[in-house]
């Protein structure tokens, strides 16, 4: 095949055309172009071979997904969440936000069952303006199993694949629990009471980021100090916390949550039994939603990129549309502490059981 001869830098001697592409591929300039634009119509080893050539080649590849349409399936879990206004609402500003900036159509729809999520795939498969598909908050085997086999590319948007076969974008929800727990740690608490909703991955992170430094040198972890909710309502925690203290006495000095919306049932159980905050026991949670300000205390909390998972996902999108042959990656986001009022020091003279 004819290539074209790189200069001093490695690099090709001049401009690469479309037609450069098709004449070292052995194709047309049109199979070329619907290549490199996600059209269906060309085989995928014949897409990967002109997208490795255009590459090599340096070809300037499209950076926006101008015209092109996003699909975004949203879980269940995600539906409730975005109507309580919490951690997704936020996720979504980020979408919304950078398929603007790429000048791209976004089309939201709940997916509730796998044959919907099938027949969604299929129809995005046969829709060259479909550059590709986000999931949100899917943890469900079934409907991955099914995504992993998508002719357009698919990002996990605050999740993950444990076969790797899907990208994902999510929190760094292990390091930020050890993170949160670590600050306790430093302020003197060793009885951290850690507030759950379990089920998804992404929280098993955040408990497996708890249990680590709890365990750290080899110290025994009461499984007593984890306790489990049926849902993330504050309520929830209120009532859970309150029947606790109500069977067992104040045996923790710390409450970390796996949500402020948990965090903030802790403080109104706490006050309503007439304890402190932090003076009796400090309360942390994780999320850093805007309404924690606004706590009584405010609440001191491991605030989440949450629109930066957004634009990231989105952004995974576009890069993997632009290279089919690309292999899955999971990109974790940092979390930063924000520090407020709710957390102190183990009161002097302090102890537990």
């Amino acid at each position: 095949m004819q290539t074209i001869p790189p200069g001093k830098s490695g690099k090709p001697s001049r401009r690469i055309r479309l037609d450069d592409l098709a004449t070292a591929c052995g194709v047309s300039i049109a199979t070329v172009s619907r290549a490199l634009s996600g059209a269906p119509g060309v085989r995928p080893e014949v897409v990967e071979r002109i997208q490795r050539k255009a590459q090599e080649f340096r070809y300037a590849l499209p950076s926006t997904l101008a015209g092109q349409r996003l699909l975004i399936l949203a879980s269940p879990a995600a539906m409730e969440d975005y109507a309580r206004s919490q951690f997704t609402l936020n996720v979504m500003q980020g979408i919304e936000e950078r398929v603007r900036l790429l000048r791209a159509e976004l089309v939201t729809q709940a997916i509730t069952s796998t044959e919907q999520e099938r027949q969604t795939l299929a129809e995005a498969a046969a829709d060259p303006r479909v550059a590709g598909l986000l999931f949100l908050t899917l943890d469900d085997e079934d409907m991955l199993t099914a995504a992993r086999s998508s002719r357009k590319p698919v990002v996990l948007v605050n999740g993950d694949d444990p076969l790797m076969q899907l990208s994902s974008v999510a929190p760094s929800n292990r390091a930020a629990a050890a993170m949160a727990t670590d600050y306790l740690m430093r302020l003197g608490h060793r009885r951290i009471l850690f507030l759950s909703h379990r089920g998804r991955r992404t929280i098993e992170r955040r408990v497996e980021g708890w249990r680590d430094r709890m365990t750290a040198g080899g110290t025994v972890l009461d499984p007593d100090l984890q306790m489990d909710l049926s849902d993330w309502l504050p309520d929830r925690a209120a009532e859970a916390l309150k029947a606790r203290i109500s069977a067992r006495g104040v045996d923790f000095t710390a409450v970390l949550c796996a949500s402020d919306s948990l965090a903030l049932g802790a403080l109104q159980g706490l006050a309503a039994l007439g304890l402190s905050v932090p003076g009796d026991v400090s309360v942390l949670g994780m999320d850093g939603l805007a309404q924690g300000a606004f706590f009584t205390p405010p609440l001191t909390a491991l605030e989440i990129p949450m629109q930066h998972i957004g634009a990231t996902a989105v952004d995974l999108v576009r890069d993997l549309s632009l290279g089919t042959h690309m292999p899955a990656r999971r990109i974790e986001l940092a979390c930063r502490l924000v520090e407020r009022k709710s957390c102190g020091p183990v009161k002097a003279g302090k102890t537990t059981p």
